[in-house]
């Protein structure tokens, strides 16, 4: 049985990986030369949405079982229950012939990386270097998943892409999003850190 805390975090990481994956990761760069006067923001786009990013970070505060749980629903309203009222869940929509789409493994992936993550985040009292450590960890357990459905997909020639070779699938799905998504796991340690220093746990 979960406990009441553990439902609130996977409905907290369900309603974070929700809106993270329109939410696309940004940083901030001060321009110079500035003075205290006058100072001049730049914005750069990471090139991804925070949808990896609020997965770790469901995992960190919630444990591993909350993280798990929070994907499982994730992908069960993304596949069976919102396409149903025209509400789409992932990038390109959802429904059962989601699972044609390159992307699709990552988001399978997302239950084990959260579950590992999970676990590897409160094996210790929260250190930074521990949850940048378990991010590290859930970040390629995904990127696993996603690779090997690639891999399988492509093999298959079942993708909606048609027949594209693995390794240009691989460069666009995990070569190319792999530096922004470093940077957010960065973020999400030092989110998970505060936030779980703040509250006691």
């Amino acid at each position: 049985m979960f406990s009441p805390l553990e439902l609130l975090w996977a409905l907290i990481g369900l309603v974070l990986t929700i809106g993270a994956t329109w939410l696309e990761a940004f940083v901030v760069f001060i321009e110079t030369p500035w003075t205290a006067d006058n100072i001049s923001l730049q914005l750069y786009s990471l090139k991804v949405s925070f949808q990896v990013g609020a997965v770790l970070l469901a995992a960190c505060l919630g444990g591993r079982r909350a993280g798990a749980m929070a994907q499982i629903a994730y992908l069960t309203l993304g596949l069976f229950l919102l396409p149903n009222v025209g509400l789409p869940v992932f990038t390109q929509g959802g429904g059962l012939d989601y699972v044609r789409e390159p992307s699709f493994g990552y988001l399978l992936g997302f239950v084990p990386g959260a579950w590992i993550c999970g676990q590897l985040a409160f094996e210790a009292s929260p250190k930074l270097e521990t949850l940048a450590y378990s991010c590290l960890w859930g970040l390629g357990i995904i990127h696993a998943c996603g690779l090997v459905y690639l891999a399988v997909a492509s093999l298959g020639g079942w993708l909606k892409v048609g027949v594209e070779p693995f390794w240009t699938l691989a460069l666009a799905y995990t070569v190319l999003p792999l530096p922004g998504q470093l940077i957010g796991v960065c973020a999400v340690a030092v989110m998970a850190f505060g936030t779980r220093r703040l509250l006691f746990y």
